[in-house]
């Protein structure tokens, strides 16, 4: 009985510390390609997240980005078809959320794959980013971490506009976190 509390207690343990991301100096956005090749810039301006460090030690990212606010860079009337019903509908959907399986600290320093659940109008599904490997010994602290990945949105249910829109959606990431209190 004591071992199964235990057990538990490990799977269900609050994380062993978290960094914050440092929105000030992070960036998170996308890429759309219209079908006469132009390139559509999106950025989320405002979101949350943190790094959680795991009682195991290994790692976990927690995303949450407003979908009322995303922007197409330089372009109001994009902007607005964004947030709408067609694409992330923010008004019933205005949270996307990504939270990553548990990996260990040096994917940060060395790069590879970063799997994790995503959700966009309230459609789950897991999928893989790719994080570069880092530019210093401390990334997360004294550089980004640079992690990028393309998705196809009709998993999301974001299907409208196919005629003028590629199915897929490139998101970039450049990561850095508050420095620990």
């Amino acid at each position: 009985m004591a071992a199964w509390s235990c057990l538990l207690g490990a799977l269900f343990a609050a994380p062993a510390g978290a960094a914050s991301i440092d929105t000030m100096k992070s960036e998170i956005g996308f890429a759309l390609r219209t079908r006469w090749g132009q390139t559509l810039d999106g950025r989320f301006p405002h979101y949350s997240g943190e790094i959680a460090v795991l009682p195991d030690g290994r790692h976990q990212v927690r995303l949450q980005l407003s979908a009322r606010d995303v922007e197409i860079t330089g372009n109001k009337t994009y902007t607005k078809l964004t947030r709408g019903r067609s694409f992330f509908d923010a008004e019933h959907f205005p949270t996307i959320e990504f939270i990553s399986e548990p990996y260990p600290a040096s994917l940060t320093l060395e790069g590879g794959s970063l799997i994790g659940s995503l959700r966009i109008r309230g459609v789950r599904r897991n999928e893989t980013f790719t994080v570069e490997q880092a530019a210093c010994p401390h990334p997360a602290r004294d550089c980004d971490v640079v992690a990028h990945g393309s998705i196809d949105r009709n998993d999301y249910g974001v299907d409208r506009w196919r005629f003028a829109l590629s199915d897929r959606v490139v998101f970039r990431l450049r990561v850095r976190t508050l420095p620990e209190e």
